[in-house]
């Protein structure tokens, strides 16, 4: 499920990617979620970006499905908890429980998928980067978060998704309520961004990686 055990500390949340240049990875919160999941699969397999899925383990309870075609289409995978619960003062005991069910339900899901990073409810990580570490996922953080959860229309979002920096990552959500907002925004930055020179990424090691999907990154 992991890819191996890491002593890790808040100082290792991964806010840039470490591909240089002009670089940008998009990365998709608390889903899955149809009908906006579906329709942002369908936006990037068109324009050929890989992106990261934090998923909530609920959520991959209630649509297997989607959770599968994220991996078959070569997305990476981030476990969000399984309730979207906010763990910061949770002890960790009992943060190791709930990462380890959402890992369950992801296993049950799609078995043998890779679940690389971990990103924190909220962004409050209390104890949660060490367990996380322990079970073989990285802490992934972000450079720009749009606040897409409080939709002020796509156009809006586009503007403030141009104010990301060389080798960011950007917090967008496919999942929490209507988000058909991010996935017009999305639609319309990929091209503009490639437009102006920018390439799109995924965190690390993964970048050569990815199933048998249409994303090549570019």
């Amino acid at each position: 499920m992991g890819t191996g055990t890491f002593s890790l500390s808040r100082g290792d949340v991964i806010e840039l990617v470490d591909e240089p240049g002009r670089t940008v990875a998009l990365t998709f919160d608390d889903g899955p979620n149809p009908p906006d999941t579906t329709a942002l699969l369908d936006v990037l397999a068109r324009e050929r970006v890989r992106a990261v899925f934090c998923l909530v383990g609920a959520q991959v309870e209630a649509h297997p499905e989607l959770a599968r075609r994220i991996v078959a289409e070569g997305h990476l995978l981030g476990n969000h908890s399984f309730h979207h619960d906010d763990l910061e003062e949770w002890e960790p005991e009992a943060v190791r429980a709930d990462l380890e069910r959402t890992l369950a339900a992801i296993e049950a899901a799609v078995p043998g998928a890779e679940v690389p990073f971990f990103r924190a409810p909220y962004g409050h990580w209390g104890r949660t980067i060490r367990v996380a570490g322990e079970l073989g996922m990285r802490p992934l953080g972000w450079q720009l978060s749009v606040w897409d959860w409080e939709p002020p229309g796509a156009d809006e979002l586009v503007r403030r998704m141009s104010g990301v920096v060389l080798r960011g990552i950007i917090l967008l959500h496919d999942g929490g309520g209507d988000r058909s907002q991010t996935v017009e925004a999305v639609a319309t930055l990929i091209p503009r961004l490639r437009a102006e020179g920018w390439t799109f990424t995924v965190p690390g090691q993964w970048r050569g990686g990815g199933a048998a999907g249409p994303a090549d990154g570019r």
